[in-house]
């Protein structure tokens, strides 16, 4: 029991820099019930010193952004992914018909830093928010811009930058979806195991709700995000089609992240499998063609695990 212990309190001595991310304010009197309307999450449940992780989907439950939002005074702040800056601005503004509410576009006037501890950093300056990025509780500290170097330098001399490699590493041994990987427009949040994360089912109506309301009744998902480890310890690569050997020829999925993890000395990744083939334990081959694939061609065998890994 001692050394996952001591792996949580590792990844918890380090910070991110997130400034990167689209930042959006959203203000008006009608603030809370219009944005309560196109996420997944209970806005409610959204503080000055709290956030929400949640999704914004189509009419069909299919994934248009990954969020997280915390309330500002009169304000709720919301951030996405980088590639997300124009798109979700204007998804959220096609539903704003009679309502009193303003979209505006912080990006440029906010940095933003993730902390991993299980106590709040000690700054001088920026808005402490309590959120769950990774598996372990962190802290958001927005910052007006003009800030990000000093704040930068005060979390320096607490905790280590972690960079956006060894992120992605850290990220996929737990599972965390990543827009642009695991969350598509051709996903629907289920899919990529979000429901305790980021979803709410006793919330009122949202776009999207009754496929998702469906998919709870039911009990089942056409595909679900699984971890994969490369038995033969070959390096694995994004992209890469699933096939079983119990069924040649039939394609069951496909890789969506990949890395070589040294905490669990073994080449991992996640990718998406379809329902039948994406128990525990299961074997499945993956494949690459073309001539940019690496050699050799032909099949890598995998074990499909639980997520997380660690």
């Amino acid at each position: 029991m001692d050394t996952p212990n001591r792996s949580s309190q590792s990844e918890q001595a380090i910070f991110l820099d997130l400034s990167g991310r689209a930042k959006f304010r959203i203000t008006g009197a009608d603030r809370l019930r219009f944005l309560n309307g196109q996420i997944t999450n209970d806005l409610r449940k959204a503080s000055e010193t709290s956030a929400i992780e949640a999704c914004i989907l189509n009419a069909k439950g299919k994934t248009d952004a990954h969020i997280y939002v915390s309330a500002s005074g009169e304000s709720f702040l919301v951030d996405a992914a980088t590639d997300l800056r124009e798109t979700l601005k204007i998804r959220l503004e096609r539903y704003v018909i009679a309502d009193d509410v303003q979209i505006e576009d912080v990006t440029d006037l906010f940095s933003l830093f993730h902390v991993l501890s299980q106590k709040s950093p000690a700054l001088e300056s920026g808005r402490i928010v309590s959120v769950r990025r990774f598996a372990e509780p962190g802290w958001d500290i927005w910052s007006d811009a003009a800030q990000h170097d000093a704040v930068s330098q005060q979390l320096l001399s607490e905790f280590t930058l972690c960079d956006s490699d060894a992120a992605n590493i850290m990220r996929i041994e737990q599972g965390i979806p990543r827009w642009g990987r695991e969350l598509t427009q051709e996903i629907i949040p289920i899919e990529a195991n979000l429901e305790q994360r980021a979803i709410d089912y006793q919330k009122g109506c949202y776009i999207g709700q009754e496929v998702i309301s469906r998919m709870k009744m039911s009990g089942q998902t056409n595909k679900r995000l699984c971890g994969l480890i490369s038995v033969d310890d070959i390096p694995l690569q994004p992209g890469m089609k699933l096939v079983s050997p119990s069924a040649p020829g039939k394609e069951v999925g496909w890789i969506t992240s990949a890395t070589r993890s040294e905490k669990i000395g073994k080449e991992i990744a996640v990718g998406y499998v379809k329902r039948g083939f994406n128990s525990a334990g299961t074997r499945l081959d993956a494949f690459t063609t073309g001539e940019s694939a690496p050699k050799p061609f032909g099949a890598i065998p995998l074990e499909v695990v639980p997520l997380p890994f660690l």
